[in-house]
């Protein structure tokens, strides 16, 4: 039995008796025999230090299938300093990659840093993620943190997703199938109770294999609350990284225990884009929140494994007492896993800092596939076909999403035409629609549209575009609220990365980079159906739930008053996509230039 399972059934078990404290459920939990992770490999012989091996992920986002377009794919950097793109992804490559990752070694843990469930392509996201659940135990997943999409559908559902059970509307998808939940626990240490102070789900968790015991703390970002619906999240708290991992790096420390990893659900931006570039070399280096929550933790952490914005990144950035600590990602939708190696000194019971070592591997599409996952993948593929299959449009080429980084993409615009179009079959009078960029989490690709031949759209490959089930909802705002909306994208939270909205027909102003904070957006450049921006006017406005509860920093558009509710997000997309395009007159790309970017062309 891997220690994984044993851990969770032990824990449910302690959580039926009444008065127990989650210091003494985690005492039990650290007395829980090592897992079967297998004998052998190198450096096991009688000396002080043993080889370890940590294989990370992050940001999984439920994509089980091989993902397409620019989500389906990672930069090499050659030796000669030149790139090429390399095809990446799908659950069954990925578990092939890691068993290969772990042959040989006697003790090796594989961990992730949160968001692996939530934004999720219909195979996942119609069945509520129990499919990836089932398939991270699958691939031996021993522990992981929660990131901000974890609370997509609440932190109750959150729960049942760790213990198992029937979705309490959906119920079991097939006769005689229960789903027994995750074989591996959710960390949330920052994540806790309003009332008791308490985390929700253990703070952290002491891995031992074969001999060596690892502390390993989760947290996710301090912001989880600005960028989730707030429905919920009612009642939490999510409170400082830093602090958090120190408070519980010094009582693993009191425990015992010296070899301390931290999985972050926070990340940072490296200065180049393919996955195997020297982050500390002359033209390296990393920026990004992570960056001062690396640089201020506890000496005590020897590792910090992270995500959140989907970049690859192998850095070393300083502790507070001056030693190269490293820190990871791996980017996103099963691209890439970290693989670190390092040496455990049986007599310290700690990581030796200087040994540790990590790189970023491809999870390619040449290797054989694992065929478990593969069967696992075809079980829920048969129940999702009916929906997915269904064809909802046609496109004449490939539409981008955000993966093309320009501040305004063209599936952005579509989308928020969709929901404007949508808006006035409700109220012809809206005006425009705002669509968060956040929001869009693939490519519509035209070779790999459909099974009905290239160019058809179905109903799976549009959810994977907008997972979320956010409701198109119309508000009321002054033209004075409007510019505010605008100058939150460039300002206040979203100042050091911009969270530029997606504008729909009838929307247009011009964006100066070169410009700070607000004044980014140019005074006087805002324009609504041709017109200047009236500032008492009111305009009519469609935003998804999301945005219009204040989401991703906009606090103005909290403030719409008259709010009408709409269907959801995904209906609208379909059914503009049916009425704008057919086989003889498939839709193409939106031009994307309703913001004027200074300095671009």
């Amino acid at each position: 039995m891997q220690q994984s399972r044993h851990t969770r059934h032990r824990r449910r078990a302690l959580g039926l008796t009444a008065g127990a404290s989650l210091l003494a459920v985690l005492g039990s939990l650290a007395a829980a025999p090592p897992g079967a992770h297998g004998e052998g490999g190198h450096g096991n012989g009688g000396g002080r230090t043993v080889d370890l091996q940590l294989l990370a992920l992050n940001d999984l986002h439920g994509a089980l299938e091989p993902p397409t377009g620019s989500n389906g794919q990672v930069v090499r950097e050659n030796a000669d300093g030149t790139t090429q793109t390399v095809t990446a992804g799908g659950a069954a490559y990925l578990a092939s990659a890691l068993r290969d990752a772990r042959r040989g070694e006697s003790r090796s843990l594989t961990v992730a840093a949160g968001d692996l469930i939530g934004a999720s392509p219909l195979l996942s996201g119609l069945f509520h993620d129990e499919p990836t659940v089932e398939a991270l135990n699958a691939l031996d997943l021993d522990v992981t943190s929660v990131g901000n999409h974890e609370f997509d559908e609440g932190w109750t559902e959150l729960t049942r997703l760790q213990d198992g059970g029937c979705h309490p509307v959906d119920g079991c998808y097939t006769e005689g199938r229960t789903f027994d939940g995750a074989d591996f626990p959710y960390l949330a240490a920052n994540v806790v109770d309003g009332d008791t102070g308490e985390p929700i789900l253990a703070p952290y968790s002491i891995q031992r294999v074969n001999g060596v015991a690892v502390g390993f703390i989760g947290v996710t970002l301090e912001g989880t609350a600005d960028i989730v619906t707030q429905a919920g999240i009612e009642g939490l708290e999510f409170r400082d990284e830093v602090e958090t991992i120190d408070r519980y790096a010094a009582e693993l420390e009191r425990r015992g225990v010296h070899a301390i990893v931290a999985l972050v659900h926070e990340g940072g931006y490296p200065a180049a884009e393919a996955y195997n570039h020297d982050c500390d070399g002359a033209d390296g280096g990393l920026s990004g929140p992570v960056t001062d929550i690396a640089g201020r933790a506890d000496p005590a952490v020897d590792v910090l494994i992270t995500g959140h914005t989907h970049q690859p990144y192998v850095c070393t950035i300083p502790d507070p007492a001056g030693t190269d600590r490293l820190v990871t990602s791996a980017a996103s939708n099963g691209r890439l896993f970290t693989e670190l190696t390092m040496d455990y000194d049986r007599r310290t019971r700690d990581i030796v800092r200087a040994s540790v070592a990590g790189s970023n591997r491809v999870v390619d599409r040449e290797r054989t596939p694992a065929s478990d996952l593969t069967a696992l993948i075809e079980e829920w593929n048969a129940l999702a076909a009916p929906v997915a299959d269904a064809p909802i449009g046609w496109i004449s080429e490939d539409i981008a999403g955000r993966g093309s980084g320009l501040p305004e993409f063209p599936l952005g615009d579509l989308i928020a035409d969709a929901q404007l179009a949508h808006a006035r079959g409700i109220d012809p009078d809206t005006d425009l629609a705002l669509m968060n960029p956040g929001g869009v989490r693939a490519d519509l690709v035209h070779a790999a549209s459909g099974a009905e031949g290239d160019g058809v759209v179905t109903y799976g490959e549009g959810f994977a575009v907008q997972p979320f089930a956010n409701t198109v909802n119309l508000i009321d705002l002054t033209g004075d609220q409007l510019l505010r909306v605008l100058r939150e994208q460039v300002s206040g939270g979203n100042e050091a990365v911009p969270k530029i909205l997606q504008p729909s027909d009838g929307l247009a102003y011009t964006l100066d980079p070169t410009a700070s904070g607000a004044d980014r957006i140019v005074a006087g450049s805002v324009r609504v159906a041709g017109e200047p921006l009236d500032p008492g006017a009111t305009y009519r406005v469609a935003v998804n739930s999301f945005l219009a509860g204040g989401g991703d920093g906009f606090a103005t558009l909290a403030e719409g008053t008259d709010p009408v509710v709409g269907e959801d997000d995904m209906t609208a997309l379909a059914d503009y996509l049916t009425a704008h395009s057919s086989p003889g007159a498939p839709l193409a790309a939106p031009a994307a230039d309703r913001i004027t970017v200074v300095g671009q062309p």
